[in-house]
């Protein structure tokens, strides 16, 4: 396993975009770890994107075809408070994409006591696209267990900064008996959901969290079919 500071130091050492022949999809995962997510919660979150990248059906939709996906993974919670914890990561093997989820296995949240700002979250993924490797497509998936509740929102950060090529999927984890999650589930649609296709996965708790992943993963790697008709996003 690659450890977090093993991995700082590496990026610092080797900044630069990532290159890879023929990218299919670049894939951003962004983890919510507000003050709202509790240390067992961010436990069952970060063991579900692991077990979810290394399910069966996900790996086979990541080999589906010869042309590779790129991944790279971030937490946020706070304005501020953005870390990275996989780097952009060219999916080219099996062997690669276990290393990948090794990484994120390896980490521990950086801040637990940060509100929910999804705005300067967003703005965060987009700067990552930056240097990410030259795809045909570019997802990013916002997962949270609420609303922004601090500076800007989803709207206005997909006025700000360059959004236009980049899909934005989300990741909602509702509580079901619950009015308020139910809202969430609504402002997910209304505000976060960005992009052709664009979609919405519900996990019923953090213990449903793998379930969710590996759904959404799967639907957002399979190569899509020549042929099928367009999918419009959610909302």
């Amino acid at each position: 396993m690659i450890w977090r500071a093993g991995l700082c130091a590496a990026f610092v050492a080797a900044p630069g975009v990532v290159s890879a022949a023929s990218c299919r999809l670049a894939l951003l995962l962004a983890l919510d770890v507000s003050s709202s997510v509790d240390p067992a919660e961010d436990r069952l979150q970060r063991g579900g994107v692991v077990a979810a990248l290394t399910a069966p059906e996900v790996q086979a939709a990541f080999f589906a075809v010869d042309a590779p996906v790129a991944l790279a993974v971030y937490e946020w919670s706070g304005r501020y408070q953005q870390d990275l914890l996989l780097d952009w990561t060219v999916i080219d093997s099996r062997a690669a994409l276990l290393r990948a989820a090794e990484t994120v296995a390896a980490t521990e949240r950086g801040h637990s006591d940060y509100p929910t700002a999804m705005g300067y979250a967003l703005g965060h993924g987009a700067r990552l696209f930056e240097r990410a490797p030259v795809c045909d497509r570019r997802v990013l998936d916002m997962a949270g267990d609420g609303q922004n509740n601090e500076g800007f929102g989803p709207q206005e950060a997909y006025g700000a900064f360059p959004f236009d090529e980049i899909t934005v999927n989300g990741l909602v984890v509702n509580a079901a008996d619950f009015e308020g999650e139910l809202g969430l589930i609504a402002f997910y649609r209304a505000e976060v959901l960005h992009g052709r296709g664009a979609f919405l996965e519900i996990a019923n708790g953090f213990a449903d969290y793998e379930r969710a992943m590996r759904r959404k993963l799967e639907r957002e790697v399979m190569p899509a079919v020549i042929g099928a008709l367009p999918v419009e996003p959610e909302g």
